[in-house]
């Protein structure tokens, strides 16, 4: 790393892993050279507004309208709230609580431009997994649209780190109106960009680890932009005329990228949408006339019933992550719509896709090649190179790549300077990557990455449970779902109702997306001589093997 850095505050400096357990990040070999100082937001979002992109809308909704210039004014106006009101030092970490809505990303800026740390966090997330987030990151600061103060209320009382929370409305609503919008009214329009270095932290994302424990991926103002020269330029190649939209929450790197700075990068527009579900999703592209579309497959694989409804032709692009994507639901959105979907392997730890298609290589049940500047080899647990056509792990290296905060995790995720991803997939005879299996127990289901062991943790504490084992089951809607093994108490008795009454018990504990669809009661689980419970058995269970 360069000596020099913006940050007053170094705690993310301070808690990067140690340099010989980063990958190897060659910018060089991928034909990428930045500044040592660079602020993502000045590059995205100030230099465009310079350029003469001011009046071009950059985000549409339902009920308004944001153009360039309106952006910055708001990012610059919040910037100086966080400054004056809150007190905000370069290096600070900031948490972001919203749907996707322009308030959320014109906090995003504001909060890069001041020089913090942007911690984005999915409005689904309860008030104990907020806590464990804010404690994890040393987070004094939250901005959090107004109509998700519950949970974020009950917060302060779980952590001794948060100071303040300053609540603004992203309803677009007129007349409604919350805090910061109040302080804002006040403030200059005008801020000096933070001249932070290309290697100071500009976002902390959490992922969900296989323990359950969330996982802080650190990434630099610097990775910002080598997603959008690499994967966006060379992969993508959208124009300054298109109109982005999809599904994917801005708090996720996938959704960051997609909706946000992708777009921006070329000086293009994106419709956002609170809750994008498929009905609603397939209704914008044909009311705003969106081109490019970033999804879940189980998505692509309802709006394709929809394709009589709703006009989806102006469609060019689409994209599919976060889960495999099965080749019937890719051949049916391409009878119906013509076009071929872009399927894309990425990670939060990578910041976003690193395998993929341009459009005109497509091919079903592929996920792809690795993004020029990347490159991927299937290896064993030794870290040999697999044979082609031979399953093994995915190891990929490029001009991002994991650093976890404080998290000994790191070690098992980086090796020889390599990521491993977690996930298992072969190199055919043509050298294109394909899926095979999830070598760990995440659950994908719609798109949402979902720990089982925290799914478990939150049954284990209904009295009526004794036991449980959570996996993922096959569904046809959404990929997978959660499916809960459960082992009753003695005096418990199996029941419609308590099944119903557990779900929901899930769902006020842990975020309710991650509540077991299924629930199968067992007089118990298959185990170990040594103890352990036998996950594969359940998996095979699951998936009617067994």
């Amino acid at each position: 790393m360069t000596a020099y850095t913006a940050h007053l505050d170094t705690f993310a400096r301070d808690n990067l892993p140690p340099p010989d357990q980063w990958p190897v990040m060659d910018l060089a070999k991928a034909g990428l050279k930045y500044p040592e100082r660079l602020n993502c937001a000045t590059e995205l979002l100030d230099n465009k507004v310079q350029a003469g992109l001011g009046p071009k809308p950059v985000f549409y909704t339902p009920r308004e309208t944001w153009t360039y210039a309106n952006l910055q004014d708001r990012a610059n106006r919040i910037a100086h709230v966080l400054v004056d009101e809150v007190g905000l030092k370069p290096g600070n970490r900031v948490l972001i609580r919203a749907a996707n809505n322009p308030m959320f990303v014109a906090c995003w800026f504001a909060i890069a431009k001041a020089g913090g740390i942007v911690v984005a966090t999915m409005p689904l997330l309860r008030a104990k997994e907020l806590s464990v987030i804010i404690d994890k990151a040393e987070i004094d600061f939250a901005l959090c649209d107004e109509r998700l103060s519950e949970e974020m209320e009950k917060t302060p009382a779980l952590t001794s780190r948060l100071q303040r929370i300053c609540y603004f409305n992203g309803s677009g609503e007129p007349g409604a109106g919350a805090e910061l919008e109040r302080l804002m009214s006040g403030k200059s329009p005008n801020f000096d960009t933070v001249q932070t270095a290309a290697e100071d932290v500009v976002l902390i994302a959490f992922t969900s680890g296989t323990t359950g424990l969330p996982k802080g991926t650190m990434h630099f103002h610097r990775d910002v932009m080598v997603i959008n020269d690499a994967y966006c330029t060379k992969m993508l190649r959208p124009g300054v005329t298109d109109i982005f939209i999809g599904s994917p929450p801005i708090a996720f790197t996938f959704g960051l990228g997609g909706l946000v700075t992708f777009p921006m990068h070329v000086g293009a527009a994106t419709v956002l949408l609170e809750k994008a579900s498929p009905p609603v999703l397939a209704a914008a592209i044909d009311d705003f006339r969106a081109t490019i579309c970033f999804t879940a497959p189980t998505a692509y694989r309802v709006m394709t019933d929809l394709s009589q409804d709703f006009a989806l032709t102006s469609l060019r692009k689409c994209i599919s992550a976060g889960e495999t994507l099965p080749v019937p639901i890719h051949e049916d959105w391409k009878r119906a719509t013509g076009i071929g979907i872009m399927d894309g392997m990425g990670a939060t730890e990578m910041l976003h896709i690193f395998i993929s298609f341009p459009e005109e290589m497509v091919r079903p049940g592929v996920t792809g090649i690795p993004v020029p500047g990347y490159e991927a080899k299937i290896v064993d647990d030794n870290m040999n190179e697999m044979p082609r056509g031979e399953v093994g792990k995915l190891a990929v290296r490029g001009p991002t790549g994991c650093r976890y905060l404080a998290d000994d995790r790191q070690k098992n995720y980086v090796r020889d300077g390599w990521n491993l991803t977690g996930d298992a997939f072969l190199q055919d005879e043509d050298g294109f990557f394909r899926f095979a299996a999830r070598a760990d127990d995440m659950i994908i289901s719609s798109g949402y990455n979902i720990s089982g062991p925290e799914v478990e943790e939150a049954l284990l504490s209904h009295d009526a449970v004794a036991e449980c084992g959570v996996v993922a089951a096959p569904d046809a809607a959404r990929g997978h779902i959660v499916k809960a093994y459960v082992v009753l108490r003695e005096g418990q008795s199996p029941s419609p109702e308590l099944v119903k009454h557990m779900q929901d018990y899930v769902k006020n504990a842990i975020a309710p997306y991650k509540y077991p669809r299924t629930i199968e009661f067992l007089p118990a689980l298959p185990r170990t001589e040594t103890g352990k419970v036998q996950r594969f058995r359940l998996r095979q269970m699951a998936e009617g093997k067994e």
